[in-house]
């Protein structure tokens, strides 16, 4: 049974930085794609950051670019979210999937990955 446990959530002041961590137990995890989504409460979850197999290619939402940081290290089989200037519309539960993709780039959507975490929560106050 595959598993993914993510860890490094938390309660951050407004411009501070957390790092994800996502933990899995995939065989061939360079094979995978991997990316991050977030559901903030009364909203749809939502596509934030993604990583090819290859990790050559990353895409985000413009809502991070320039804050965030998808990596993904094959020896441990896990991929992180470095995320700087925490802004409180972060605030969201974060969940890491996989994905079997075979496209160079990252899928961006849900239907793109097939193996999902239980999520962490992040809570960015003022």
């Amino acid at each position: 049974q595959v598993q993914l446990v993510e860890s490094g959530g938390g309660l951050v002041q407004a411009g501070g930085s957390l790092r994800l961590s996502c933990a899995t137990s995939l065989r061939t995890f360079s094979n995978y794609q991997m990316g991050w989504f977030r559901q903030a409460p009364e909203k749809e979850r939502e596509f934030v950051a993604g990583i090819s197999w290859s990790g050559e290619r990353t895409d985000y939402i413009d809502a991070v670019k320039g804050r965030f940081t998808i990596s993904k290290d094959n020896a441990k089989k896990t991929v992180f979210l470095q995320m700087n200037s925490l802004k409180p519309e972060d605030t969201a539960v974060y969940f890491c999937a996989a994905g079997r993709g075979l496209s160079g780039f990252p899928s961006t959507t849900s239907q793109g990955y097939d193996y999902w975490g239980q999520g962490t929560q992040v809570t960015v106050s003022l």
